[in-house]
């Protein structure tokens, strides 16, 4: 097909093009536990309502052992989608190596990360997505998500707006690798899927 004969040295060129990634120039804070930060000036009125505002009136009773920072949703959000593009985290992660999202050249989309916090504040959560195409790395992107409280409902993130490549080498399987991590290196969920760019939503 058309779309697959790049040849490894335009791959390097993208890849050259690309190479200079978002620096994310963040230093972390000291860790508090939720507890502890509960307990501080806990006999400042407005300063507990204020904490209460932010945190919530408490997280909801979790099983102990759930982890702290559950992943449980991608969305690629597309207007012009003939239907919604969204894969289930909490499943079968090696299924999505064997499939391919079709995504149309040239369309503006935003990728949409769910995710929950059970137990402790988190900070510094951040969601990495390095691309590939035959091998080659050509598209590293870092994305700050920001520090949350734990809460019975679901957080969103969505990256900024971006535009699908087009033309004809733009065309065919591009592998994605997405990993959520936090200020502590914690791997809260790394996972693989593929992007197949076509001049069509249905080629």
């Amino acid at each position: 097909m058309a779309e697959d004969n790049v040849t490894p040295e335009q791959l390097a060129a993208i890849a050259a093009e690309n190479e200079e990634g978002e620096k994310v120039n963040y230093k972390a804070p000291a860790q508090k536990s939720l507890q502890e930060i509960t307990e501080l000036d806990k006999d400042d009125e407005s300063l507990r309502k204020y904490k209460e505002t932010l945190l919530g009136p408490g997280a909801a009773v979790v099983d102990p052992k759930a982890p702290n920072v559950v992943v449980t949703r991608l969305t690629l959000m597309c207007e012009t989608a003939p239907e919604p593009l969204t894969l289930d985290l909490t499943g079968d992660l090696e299924a999505f190596k064997k499939q391919s999202f079709i995504l149309k050249e040239g369309v503006e989309y935003k990728i949409k990360i769910s995710f929950k916090v059970n137990k402790e504040i988190v900070s510094g959560l951040k969601y990495v997505q390095v691309t590939q195409r035959k091998g080659i790395k050509i598209d590293k992107s870092d994305y700050m998500v920001g520090s949350y409280g734990p809460r019975p409902d679901e957080y969103d993130f969505l990256t900024p707006l971006e535009e699908a490549p087009k033309g004809m080498l733009a065309r065919g399987t591009y592998n994605l690798k997405s990993r959520f991590t936090d200020d502590d290196q914690h791997d809260h969920l790394s996972w693989e899927w593929n992007l197949n760019i076509k001049k069509e939503w249905k080629d």
